[in-house]
């Protein structure tokens, strides 16, 4: 080859398809100018694909994203600082509106949302102001508050395209001269100073009595508040628990906040489209009821689908705890709630890992990934494992252990698989770094490997013949090496004596070399072999004192203390309700611990890696299923060995053939398929095909012997 070296300049607009195209064919120009071979060019395309450039708000957030891409870090897509509300979408900033703006509309009121609204709120709460009104009107002295609840009546009914008002001085003496006015607030003028009484004011018309020492006032908080309370209190729950009718939700707690504790002569409804005078105050203006972008929204870092589910962690620990005797509720519908319970404390303990990570160096990033990583994971097998051995149930222990398998298969298959389909569905065609899939791939056939080599052992061992032992009548031989023969692996070797001399020390020294290889997988990518991810950290990045992060470093870690706990003892009242679920006549427990023990707490991971293929970060998606799959291997099932090591629950790392192959299958098919460095949803579809073929195996399969 000539001593030449061939530079070319990457345009900085080379974001279109006819620039990557110009660029190739200038790329490859060159090459062939120098004799390059054209395996040479595409590997050079290749690195230029690979390398990637992190835009970042801050430094917390760039050490977030950075985090993404090492091995053993949780890949997490949420931001764990606050953004600048300035630099939003027009989209997103609808969503945190308060609802007190009016802005011009020229669009439609009759949507599909705000008629769902009047069906499933807006008439029960019109209805009710209605007769509230009723009874204000019966006290007398509530009879202003009688009018305001008649004009809020009429306003939830239909609230879009009207508005709520807090009138000022000069409106309020118009309506009191003239009850029946428009308040035009147009032909209102009043040149009386801001800080001294009006003409009529000092000519005699005496000063408005004060809000709290009008009688009426108490006469509205006893009678009519109340029960408004609970009508609002009940629309702003459910709208709320919709998510996407959260702008509903926003317009009830708002009423019942401010307006309703409002005199009634202050406030003033009216259409936005009305021109409305400077001693005004929006208080309310609505205009749709659903935003389907709420999907979104996030409440202190932490999306709205996990804080709406966050309660049912106390549900299930007050029934749980309290209901021992299954009066009120069935163990189903413990168990249903307790799994349930296990994925907004996952999202939890993500979160707080992830703040961490991000605030803090490599040393303790790694340190709180690998203790806190598997937390959730490990809290429910050990639970398991502990109440099987107490109540001398073994099916437990095959739960946990074809639990182990489904979060393997799921994470091979399942994950990679949907997010290939979703992300293959908006951009076609998607590229990550083959290099450090191939790492991944290697670490997971060393896992799986590991992990099945006691089995494998077993199934090529268990029924070994001794020769010398025995003679053709049965009898024993009566030399040295016969009696040596007869401890060891005469006539069949039973399955305890295989499993006393040979297969538990296997399993602990398969334990022990696993979370080494995890180590030098470490090492090998995080330090000697760091380039192979080709990150670079760009964009308008600030230090790390001008972010506002979400969570601190203390709040973060206490946070994950207190979802620790919490996990636990939701894991304890799955496990204690999980046996009437395997006892069901009609479904393997095969199928019940492959799908829902193993994949209910990898739901935010599920989420995650579909929000890094929609922004067309398909590497990381497919690390996080490889991540996962990784440390199950390498961790999760090395510390269940070294519990049962110290305390004994009969944990024997032996799976059936069923678990063994897939499992086999599942990593050779993957690796398969990521040997190109490309992705499309023909090959996602191909994953998850697979995986329900698997499901279905498991679905047909009987239940364990003696379960």
């Amino acid at each position: 080859m000539s001593a030449h070296t061939c530079e070319y300049q990457t345009p900085r607009h080379l974001k279109f398809f006819n620039k990557k195209c110009i660029f190739l064919m200038h790329l490859s120009s060159c090459c062939l100018s120098l004799g390059v071979s054209h395996i040479a060019c595409d590997n050079s395309w290749e690195e230029i694909q690979n390398k990637r450039t992190i835009r970042a708000e801050n430094e917390v957030e760039a050490n977030k994203v950075v985090n993404n891409y090492r091995f053993g870090f949780r890949k997490w897509k949420s931001h764990v600082t606050e953004r600048p509300f300035e630099d939003r979408s027009e989209v997103v900033k609808e969503l945190y509106s308060e609802l007190n703006l009016i802005k011009p509309h020229s669009g439609h009121f009759i949507t599909c949302g705000n008629v769902v609204y009047v069906l499933l709120f807006g008439w029960w709460v019109s209805l009710t102001y209605f007769l509230v009104g009723m009874l204000m009107f019966i006290t007398i002295t509530g009879v202003p508050y009688g009018k305001l609840c008649w004009k809020l009546s009429y306003y939830f009914l239909w609230p879009f395209g009207k508005s709520i008002h807090k009138i000022g001085n000069t409106l309020r003496r118009c309506c009191d001269q003239a009850p029946d006015c428009e308040c035009d607030t147009d032909r209102v003028e009043d040149d009386s100073p801001v800080l001294l009484p009006s003409p009529t004011e000092v000519l005699g018309q005496p000063v408005r009595t004060s809000y709290w020492c009008c009688f009426s006032t108490y006469v509205w908080l006893l009678l009519g508040y109340p029960p408004l309370v609970l009508i609002h209190s009940l629309a702003c729950f459910f709208s709320w628990i919709l998510i996407f009718t959260i702008p509903v939700s926003k317009m009830n707690a708002r009423t019942l906040g401010v307006i309703l504790l409002l005199p009634p002569e202050d406030v003033f409804v009216s259409t936005c489209s009305e021109r409305k005078s400077s001693e005004t105050r929006a208080l309310l203006c609505c205009y749709h009821a659903a935003n389907w972008y709420y999907y979104k929204y996030t409440v202190d870092g932490i999306n709205v689908f996990a804080v709406n589910l966050l309660p049912l962690v106390i549900v299930a620990i007050v029934i749980g705890y309290i209901d021992r005797d299954n009066r009120y509720t069935s163990s189903d519908v413990k168990f249903a709630i307790a799994i349930s319970s296990i994925i907004p404390l996952s999202y939890y303990i993500g979160m707080g890992i992830a703040s961490i990570s991000a605030q803090s160096n490599f040393a303790v990033g790694a340190v709180v990934n690998a203790t806190f990583g598997s937390i959730t994971e490990l809290t429910f097998y050990i639970t398991a494992l502990l109440r099987g051995h107490q109540a001398a149930n073994p099916c437990l222990q095959e739960v946990v252990k074809t639990a182990l398998t489904g979060t393997l298969l799921g994470c091979i298959l399942f994950i990679p698989g949907i997010c290939m389909i979703i992300g293959g569905l908006k951009h076609s065609e998607q590229r990550f770094n083959s290099r450090s899939a191939g790492v991944s791939a290697a670490l997971l056939f060393i896992s799986v490997g590991g992990v099945f080599a006691p089995t494998l052992f077993s199934k090529a061992y268990g029924n070994l013949v001794c020769d010398t032992c025995t003679s053709s009548t049965g009898g024993n031989s009566t030399s040295s090496s016969s009696e040596r023969c007869h401890m060891f692996l005469c006539r069949f070797l039973p399955s305890y004596l295989l499993c006393v001399l040979v297969v538990r020390p296997l399993v602990y020294t398969v334990s022990v070399l696993l979370p080494l290889a995890y180590i030098t997988g470490l090492i090998f990518t995080l330090k000697t072999h760091s380039y192979i991810y080709n990150i670079h950290v760009g964009g308008p990045v600030t230090a790390h004192h001008g972010a506002v992060v979400h969570w601190s470093r203390w709040r973060s870690l206490l946070i994950l203390i207190m979802a620790t706990v919490l996990m636990s003892a939701c894991a304890d009242l799955a496990t204690e309700h999980i046996q009437p679920i395997l006892n069901q006549p009609n479904i393997s427990q095969y199928f019940i611990a492959v799908t829902v023990v193993a994949m209910v707490p990898e739901i935010p991971e599920i989420v995650n890696g579909i929000q890094f293929a929609l922004q067309n970060n398909i590497s990381l998606s497919l690390e996080v299923g490889s991540c996962i799959a990784v440390q199950v291997c390498m961790l999760q099932i090395p510390i269940l060995v070294l519990f049962s090591v110290f305390y004994d629950v009969g944990f024997v790392l032996l799976f059936n053939d069923m678990h063994l192959c897939a499992s086999i299958f599942s990593v050779i098919l993957v690796n398969y398929i990521f040997m190109d460095g490309k992705s499309d949803y023909f090959q996602g579809t191909a994953l998850v095909v697979v995986y329900l073929i698997l499901l279905a195996l498991y679905y047909f399969a009987p239940s364990p012997a003696g379960c």
